[in-house]
């Protein structure tokens, strides 16, 4: 079964239009080796089993395994019919061979390859070059500009917004005329760079990883009001805020891609003893959390196996109580004025 759409991506004035966006989609950098060594014929089963499951968007990045997430995506995918997936990318780094470097060090268990930041009219249209061609199409449904921000790039910030609003975005938006992408956008991790953006640049898309998540909505509640104000398209990535709500059990040890602190675990315990009281389960009510809000097409799940593919697809479809929506929101864990399921 295809699981049901949360929104639609606006129609770009020129070149192609992206398909509806299936709600659960396939995040990959798992795939990409990302901490741990991934067998190649287990990455391919797990692709193709989510197509058969009905998650038929994938997202990738030339970042994710240096290039391997793209390639190994675009090997599984190459026997299906290209109108019967969607695919999302991203540029601003360029992968290169580097002989000696740890992969490991960036978070991706691949060696002798690297990637450095490249956001100029070049660097943005060569990247995607190479992309096409790992990923074996030729087009994207969704191209995002990936890692900008203070959060990624410290004092260069400045600079590098200078650079994605002059070069990067307006070269995006030439590819999309092309029919090189059917729509554009920003990948991050952070809500300030999209409210500094979104009102300089017309976007169709933004990629926002572990922020509107059933554990934290605050900060992001502004980036969701602009972009449902403006038609721009919000695919919600990391729902499970880097393993912290995943597990069925108890809160995982990481939280924001680092260890969570005694009082972040206390906060997630509290959904635990919800969703326990209330019969739902945590993972089920993080990943269908933030499909509620109208400007979400997607959330995107990183996956490495056939199992994960299952257990994602059972809590995007299990029921979640009533109850545990109202009493999460009777316990502060749910801000009261976003919606829920």
């Amino acid at each position: 079964m295809s699981p049901p759409n949360a929104g639609q991506l606006p129609v770009t004035p020129q070149g192609r239009k992206p398909g509806p966006l299936s709600s659960l989609a396939f995040g990959g950098a798992p795939v990409g080796n990302l901490y741990s060594a991934v067998h190649g014929a287990e990455a391919e089963n797990a692709i193709r089993l989510a197509w058969e499951r009905g998650i038929r968007h994938y997202d990738t990045a030339p970042y994710y395994g240096f290039g391997l997430s793209e390639t190994r995506i675009g090997d599984a995918l190459a026997r299906l019919p290209r109108a019967s997936y969607t695919l999302s990318t991203k540029v601003g780094r360029i992968v290169e061979d580097a002989t000696g470097h740890r992969g490991r060090d960036d978070g991706f268990a691949v060696d002798d390859r690297a990637a450095r930041f490249d956001y100029s009219r070049a660097g943005v249209r060569r990247s995607l070059e190479a992309s096409l061609r790992r990923l074996r199409v030729e087009y994207i449904d969704i191209l995002f500009l990936h890692d900008i921000g203070a959060l990624t790039h410290g004092d260069r910030h400045p600079r590098v917004l200078t650079q994605a609003l002059d070069d990067a975005l307006p070269e995006m938006a030439r590819m999309r005329d092309e029919g090189l992408v059917g729509a554009i956008g920003i990948g991050v991790n952070e809500e300030a760079i999209c409210l500094e953006v979104m009102p300089r640049f017309p976007l169709d898309a933004i990629m926002l990883a572990g922020r509107y998540t059933l554990f934290e909505q605050g900060a992001s509640k502004a980036v969701m009001e602009r972009a449902a104000a403006n038609g721009v398209s919000v695919l919600v990535a990391g729902p499970y805020n880097s393993g912290l709500l995943g597990s069925a059990d108890g809160p995982g040890s990481t939280y924001d891609y680092a260890p969570a602190s005694a009082e972040v675990l206390a906060r997630a315990r509290r959904y635990y003893d919800v969703c326990r009281r209330t019969g739902a389960e945590v993972g089920a009510a993080a990943l269908q959390f933030p499909l509620a809000h109208p400007a979400v097409s997607a959330v995107v799940c990183g996956l490495r196996s056939t199992a994960e593919v299952e257990a994602a697809m059972h809590r995007r479809c299990a029921t979640v109580p009533a109850a545990t929506w109202t009493a999460l929101r009777e316990e502060g864990l749910i801000d009261p004025t976003v919606p829920t399921p």
